[in-house]
C-alpha cells in the first residue's frame, strides 16, 4: 500500500495531546485528623488527550471531576470518571480513603457527548488516486470533504471526456451512493488517500475488480506456516500503516496466547482480545488509526488484556482462523465469526477463561466509538474481575487444603521417619545385645574349655602319710567363699595359679594375695616352689579382682 504526504498532514489534525498539569490545592477536610499531606498524581485519558492531574489526597473525586472541566471543557454532569481500582466511587469520595499510590491512570467517558473529530475533518482535502484502466493511466486528485460522489464524477467527466452515465466505478464503499458526501466517507478514509479504479465499457458489460484501501491481506502473509512469524509480519504492517503506539501484540500461536492469559495463577490471569483485521473492510483504517491507537485504549488493553491478531482479508488465512478457535474455543466461536459481513469487520473478540470451556464475552464491531469501546471494555473487565476473585478465592482455600494436606503429609511422613529409625535402633541394638551374648558364651566357653584342661592337668592333691612336706592353703575368693587345698612344699607356684584358674579365677583376671605382710604372689616368679615363696607349711590367702 501507498500513503501520501496529505495523509500524514490530515493525521497531524487531530486534537493535540495535552501534557501540561494542572494543580489544585485543596484544603485537607475537618473531618481528617491533622497530618502531613500526601500528593497523588493522576494521568487523565480522555479520547486523544491525556492530561496531569496532582492533588492532595484530602481532595475529594469531585474536585478532580472539577479540574476536569476546565482542562477538557466536559460539564461535570456528562463526566464518566473510571479506572478505580474499587470501582465506581462517588464525587464526595475522599481520595485518602481509596488507599491510591502515588501515581494513578483513569478515564473519561462522555457517552452523551459526540465525537467532535468530524468537525475538524469537514475543512480538510483528500487524495484520490483514481486508476482510468483503458487510458492506463492513473490520476491523483484533491477534493474537499463537502465534493459529493457525483460532483467527482462530473470533474472527472471533464478530465477525460467520459461522460458520467458511461462511468463504471470499482472501489466505492458498498453504502456509497452520488449523493454521498466526502466528509461522510471521510471515516473511511482517515489517514489514508482513498485509491479509485474508473473504468469506460459499453453499457451493461459486465467486469469484476476491487482496490483495498491499503493492499489486500497484507497483514498476514498467506503461505506463512508458523503463527508467530505471521504476527510479527502483522505488527510491522500495523506499526508501518498507523505508527508504533497501537496495543503490544502477543508474537506466538493463538493457543499460547490463551495459556498466556487463561492458565495462570488466578492473580495472574487476563482476559484476551481477539483483533480480526480484514482489509477489504471500510471500517478498518478509521478503527485502527482512531480506536485502536487511541492512548486510553492503548493503556487499557496493555493492563488488562492479552492481545492477539489475525488478519481474514484472504479466505485461506479465515479458514485457518476458524480452524484455530475451533479446536480452542469450539465450534461456536467459529460459526459467530462466519455470521459477519466484511463490512461489519474488524471485530475485537474479548474471550474470559473459565474452569471447563473459554467464553467470548463481546464480540465488538468495526462500526464504534472510542467511549462506546472502552465501556465495552471495562463492562467485560467488570464481569471478568468479578469471575477473578471468585477464582482467586477458590485457589486460595485449595491452596490452603493442599497446604494442610503437604503438611499432615510431611508430619506422617516425619513420624514414620522416626518409627523407623527407633525401630533400625532397636534391630540394631537387640543386634548387638546377640552379638554381645554370643561373644560372652564363646569367651565363657573357652575359658570352661581352659578351666576343665588345667583341672585335668592338675597333679593330685597329697595325702599326710605320704612322708613328704604337704603345704595347706585355704584361699577367700571375692564371693567369700573359701577354696582348701594341700600341695606338696615342693610344688611349684604355677600348679596353685593353675588350681585358682581352675575354679574359675585365672591369673590374668585375678591376683593372688597373702594377708599380713601383704603380698602378691602373682607376680613372684611361677617357678618357685610353696617352700621358697613362703607359703609353707600353710597360709591363707585371698583372691582380688585386677583392675
Amino acid at each position: 500500500s501507498n500513503f501520501s504526504s496529505e495523509a500524514s498532514q490530515t493525521a497531524s489534525s487531530s486534537p493535540p495531546s495535552s501534557s501540561s498539569p494542572a494543580f489544585c490545592p485543596v484544603q485537607p477536610s475537618r473531618h481528617i485528623v491533622e497530618r502531613q499531606s500526601r500528593m497523588l498524581s493522576f494521568r487523565v485519558e480522555y479520547r486523544q488527550r491525556s492530561t496531569e492531574v496532582v492533588l492532595e489526597d484530602a481532595s475529594t473525586v469531585g474536585d478532580i471531576k472539577s479540574i476536569l472541566e476546565t482542562e477538557l471543557q466536559v460539564p461535570v454532569s456528562k463526566m464518566q470518571l473510571k479506572g478505580w481500582k474499587s470501582g465506581d466511587v462517588s464525587d464526595s469520595t475522599v481520595l485518602q480513603s481509596l488507599h491510591l499510590p502515588k501515581n494513578n491512570s483513569l478515564y473519561v467517558l462522555t457517552p452523551d457527548i459526540a465525537p467532535s473529530a468530524s468537525t475538524s475533518q469537514s475543512s480538510q482535502n483528500y487524495l484520490l488516486v483514481i486508476s482510468h484502466r483503458e487510458a492506463q493511466r492513473d490520476y491523483s486528485l484533491h477534493f474537499p470533504a463537502s465534493k459529493t460522489i457525483q460532483e467527482v464524477k462530473r470533474n472527472i467527466s471533464d478530465l477525460t471526456n467520459i461522460p458520467v452515465r458511461h462511468q463504471q466505478w470499482d472501489g466505492w464503499p458498498a453504502s456509497a451512493s452520488d449523493d454521498s458526501v466526502c466528509f461522510l466517507l471521510s471515516l473511511l478514509v482517515f489517514f489514508f488517500f482513498y485509491p479509485v479504479t474508473i473504468v469506460h465499457l459499453p453499457f451493461g458489460s459486465k467486469r469484476g475488480g476491487f482496490c483495498s484501501l491499503f493492499g489486500v491481506g497484507e497483514g498476514v502473509p498467506e503461505n506463512s506456516e508458523n503463527e508467530g512469524d505471521a504476527l510479527l509480519h502483522f505488527t510491522a504492517e500495523f506499526s508501518r500503516r498507523y505508527g508504533d503506539c497501537h496495543p503490544v501484540f502477543y508474537i506466538g500461536s493463538l493457543e499460547a496466547a490463551s495459556q498466556e492469559a487463561f492458565y495462570g495463577k488466578a492473580r495472574d490471569r487476563k482476559l484476551l482480545a481477539i483483533y480480526l483485521h480484514n482489509d477489504e473492510s471500510v471500517l478498518s483504517n478509521v478503527f485502527c488509526s482512531q480506536m485502536m491507537c487511541a492512548d486510553s485504549i492503548v493503556s487499557y488493553l496493555s493492563q488488562n488484556f492479552i492481545t492477539w491478531a489475525w488478519d481474514v482479508t484472504k479466505e485461506a488465512n479465515k479458514a485457518r482462523l476458524l480452524t484455530m478457535c475451533t479446536r480452542h474455543f469450539g465450534s461456536v466461536v467459529a460459526q459467530t465469526i462466519r455470521t459477519y459481513k466484511t463490512d461489519q469487520f474488524p471485530l475485537l473478540l474479548i474471550v474470559m477463561g473459565k474452569r471447563t470451556s473459554n467464553e467470548v464475552l463481546n464480540v465488538i464491531q468495526g462500526n464504534t466509538t472510542v467511549d462506546e469501546l472502552m465501556m465495552r471494555l471495562m463492562g467485560a473487565m467488570e464481569i471478568f474481575t468479578a469471575q477473578q476473585q471468585e477464582d482467586i478465592k477458590d485457589e486460595d482455600e485449595r491452596e490452603a487444603r493442599e497446604m494442610v494436606k503437604r503438611e499432615q503429609d510431611e508430619a506422617y511422613r516425619l513420624s514414620l521417619e522416626a518409627d523407623r529409625k527407633k525401630r533400625e535402633a532397636q534391630e540394631r541394638e537387640e543386634a548387638e545385645q546377640v552379638r554381645q551374648e554370643r561373644i560372652r558364651k564363646e569367651q565363657e566357653e573357652e575359658r570352661e574349655a581352659i578351666r576343665l584342661s588345667l583341672e585335668q592337668a592338675l597333679p593330685p592333691e597329697p595325702k599326710e602319710e605320704g612322708g613328704e612336706p604337704i603345704s595347706k592353703l585355704r584361699i577367700r575368693t571375692p564371693s567369700g567363699k573359701f577354696l582348701e587345698r594341700q600341695f606338696l612344699g615342693s610344688c611349684k607356684l604355677q600348679v596353685l595359679f593353675d588350681f585358682v584358674a581352675s575354679k574359675g579365677y585365672p591369673s590374668d583376671e585375678f591376683k593372688l594375695l597373702t594377708t599380713f605382710p601383704r603380698r602378691n604372689i602373682t607376680q613372684i616368679d611361677p617357678a618357685w616352689s610353696l617352700v621358697e615363696a613362703k607359703l609353707f607349711p600353710q597360709e591363707t590367702l585371698f583372691l582380688e579382682a585386677k583392675e
